[in-house]
């Protein structure tokens, strides 16, 4: 049995989504402060190589990114569904 291993790279100044044998790079577009980004990694997988998602075997962050948590789950939980210490707070603005 052969084994393909794919990747993704989200890139944060890429125009286009390119993607090639062994790697697939996506725009990224980011606001200021604390950013929430979501990955269903199925239909990501299926998008761009046609094959069903698997597992994850590693994440790679570069030094650059400042990150609060990287976590993996079944579906997309609503914000009221999620555990406190997975939610992002945000400053409030005083008017």
């Amino acid at each position: 049995m052969d084994l393909l291993e794919y990747g993704s790279h989200l890139v944060k100044g890429e125009a286009v989504t390119r993607v090639k044998p062994f790697i697939c790079t996506m725009p990224l577009r980011l606001e200021d402060g604390w950013n929430n980004i979501q990955l269903n990694l199925t239909d990501l997988t299926r998008r761009a190589y046609g094959t069903n998602y698997v597992e994850t075997l590693r994440v790679q962050v570069h030094a650059n990114c400042r990150l609060r948590r990287i976590y993996f789950s079944d579906r997309l939980y609503s914000e009221e569904e999620l555990p406190p210490e997975f939610k992002l707070y945000l400053p409030i603005q005083k008017v």
